[in-house]
């Protein structure tokens, strides 16, 4: 399957990036199979580049796929995001867009309630994301080419 990274260059040899707990699936290196969510990560950069990714899946490796937005998907989201580690090689699923952000921070500061979130959480658009945790996840991924983008 084909994988798409937008950032400020091209990334030929990905890495684990670590920072805050800002990410959804926590630290690591985020793709998607979704060129149009690339493109726009990338144009968020002064030098917006797409690189493109062949992903082989290593069943020796530990995978968690979320298929939809559920109860599982938001409580892992906040652990993540309260800096709960996790031992996941691979982590797959929809993304928190900047509206879905915000409702989820509303939500672990408790100002809303999870019924208020769902009620709240509707996407303009398809997300999805793949983030590779481990150094043995990296090896998952050969890069194809990269691709630079004219912001509008």
């Amino acid at each position: 399957m084909r994988v798409f990274h937008g950032s400020s260059m091209e990334v030929r040899h990905p890495e684990i990036r670590t920072g805050k707990f800002t990410k959804d699936f926590g630290d690591g290196f985020y793709c998607t199979k979704l060129k149009k969510q690339a493109k726009r990560w990338a144009e968020r950069k002064d030098t917006p580049t797409i690189s493109v990714y062949e992903y082989s899946p290593d069943t020796r490796l530990s995978i968690l796929e979320f298929k939809g937005m559920t109860d599982e998907w938001l409580d892992f989201i906040v652990n993540c995001r309260k800096g709960v580690p996790h031992n996941w090689d691979i982590v797959i699923g929809a993304m928190a867009n900047d509206q879905i952000y915000n409702y989820i921070a509303d939500f672990i500061e408790g100002v809303i309630t999870r019924e208020q979130f769902w009620a709240l959480a509707k996407f303009k658009y398809p997300t999805h994301q793949i983030c590779f945790a481990t150094e043995a996840s990296l090896r998952c991924l050969q890069f194809i080419e990269s691709e630079r983008i004219t912001k509008k």
